[in-house]
């Protein structure tokens, strides 16, 4: 199956659900990562902010502030690259690049202390693949942080045994 075919299956699965199914069914995923050891010893976390489609994140994004840790969310600069900014408060969002919300903060630069990504996807795979939405912004990004440890997150509907992948595609460590 190519990659095309399978982001319009995805994304017909993605609009049998309403939106509150959609959060509802991101509560467990969110809770387990909140819970995960290696988020318990990340300070420098990216996270993303999510559409209505994704892994709702918005709540969670706050938790992770109010346990200490330092938050950085992605920003679309132009049409291949993304920045990552600094956290704090919803008031650090404003609408980008796609209608999606992204920060306003300061730009964070030292990419060798982000100890945790986690990551959106259209569909993950057994091998810890990752398909995107078709840009590749986050495939040019993980490769500027090998050492960072990748978690991507789905609903359980976006999981295939395998999905094509080219070797510029970047491999997730862990999928919830």
């Amino acid at each position: 199956m190519e990659k095309k075919e399978l982001r319009k299956i995805i994304r017909k699965r993605k609009n049998e659900h309403t939106d509150e199914e959609l959060k509802a069914l991101s509560e467990p995923i969110m809770e387990r990562l909140i819970c995960h050891p290696k988020l318990k010893q990340s300070q420098t976390i990216l996270m993303y902010y999510s559409l209505p489609d994704e892994v709702n994140t918005h709540v969670y994004i706050d938790k992770l502030i109010s346990m200490g840790k330092n938050v950085l969310l992605p920003k679309v600069v132009d049409d291949e690259n993304m920045i990552i900014c600094h956290y704090r408060s919803e008031a650090d969002l404003c609408e980008g690049a796609y209608h999606i919300m992204e920060p306003i903060g300061k730009e964070f630069a030292d990419y060798d202390k982000i100890e945790l990504c986690v990551v959106p996807g259209m569909s993950f795979d057994l091998q810890n693949n990752r398909l995107g939405r078709g840009k590749g912004y986050y495939d040019r990004f993980l490769a500027k942080v090998p050492d960072a440890y990748k978690i991507g997150v789905c609903f359980d509907f976006q999981k295939m045994d395998t999905i094509p992948a080219d070797r510029h595609d970047m491999k997730v460590d862990e999928v919830i």
